[in-house]
C-alpha cells in the first residue's frame, strides 16, 4: 500500500506541489467525488483556493470507457468528433446521452456548490486533483473541458496512476504531477488501504471547509 486513505494521498501529493504553495494565481479543483478529500488536503496545505470541477464524461454506449465528449459546468459540451464519426454514432444519440449525463452535473451542481459561484479559473494555474488515474479518460475530458475557461495552465495532479495514462496526458497538460507510478498498476483502489466510496455529504463538508475563498466569481 502506498497511502493510508485519501488524506494522507493528498498530503504525499501536496509535497510535490510545494513550488505552488501561497500563490493567489492558483486555484485546485478536485474532481469528484473522489478527487475531493485529496484536493481539500493539498489546497490546505498548500494555502490556496479550493473548488470543485463538475465534468461528466460522455461514454461511448457499450464502451463507457471510451469518451466521445465531455460537459462541464456553465453549459460546457466539448466533443471527439473523430470517436463519434469512426463509430458511426447519431447526433440524436450523443444528444441522449449529454441530456442525461446533464442532468447529473446539475444535480451535483446544486448540490456542492449550494448557490456558491463557481472559483475564476481565467489566466489562472489550475490543478486538476483526482485520486488516482487508471484509464485517465474523465480526467482526459476535465482538461479539454476546463480548457474552455482560458487558464493559464492546467496541472494534473494525483497521488497514484498507469504509467502510460500519465504520460498521455503529458500531451494536453500543461504539467502532469504523479507521486507514484506503480506496475502492474491494475487499480487505483489497490494503492490505498482505506479507499471506501466518498459520498456527497463529504464532499459538502470538505467544500465548505477550504482553507479559502480566494478568487471566487
Amino acid at each position: 500500500m502506498l497511502f493510508r486513505d485519501r488524506v494522507d494521498a493528498g498530503r504525499q501529493l501536496a509535497a510535490r506541489l510545494a513550488e505552488f504553495a501561497g500563490r493567489p494565481d492558483v486555484v485546485v479543483l478536485g474532481l469528484p467525488r473522489g478527487g475531493i478529500p485529496v484536493a481539500h488536503e493539498v489546497a490546505t496545505l498548500l494555502d490556496v483556493a479550493l473548488d470543485v470541477f463538475l465534468v461528466r464524461k460522455l461514454g461511448v454506449p457499450g464502451q463507457s470507457e471510451l469518451a466521445m465528449g465531455a460537459i462541464a459546468s456553465g453549459g460546457i459540451e466539448v466533443l471527439n468528433r473523430d470517436v463519434i464519426r469512426e463509430l458511426g454514432i447519431s447526433d440524436a444519440l450523443v444528444a441522449q446521452v449529454a441530456v442525461r449525463e446533464r442532468v447529473e452535473l446539475e444535480r451535483r451542481d446544486a448540490l456542492y456548490r449550494g448557490g456558491r459561484a463557481a472559483a475564476s479559473v481565467e489566466g489562472r494555474t489550475v490543478l486538476l486533483v483526482d485520486d488516482g488515474l487508471a484509464t485517465g479518460s474523465t480526467m482526459e475530458a476535465g482538461i479539454v473541458a476546463l480548457r474552455q475557461f482560458s487558464p493559464a495552465r492546467v496541472v494534473v495532479a494525483v497521488p497514484v496512476g498507469a504509467r502510460e495514462t500519465c504520460e498521455r496526458l503529458r500531451s494536453i497538460a500543461d504539467q502532469v504531477v504523479c507521486v507514484s507510478t506503480p506496475a502492474p498498476f491494475e487499480a487505483v483502489g489497490a494503492w490505498y488501504q482505506e479507499f471506501s466510496q466518498t459520498t456527497d455529504e463529504e464532499v459538502i463538508r470538505l467544500l465548505g471547509g477550504s482553507p479559502n475563498d480566494r478568487g471566487t466569481a
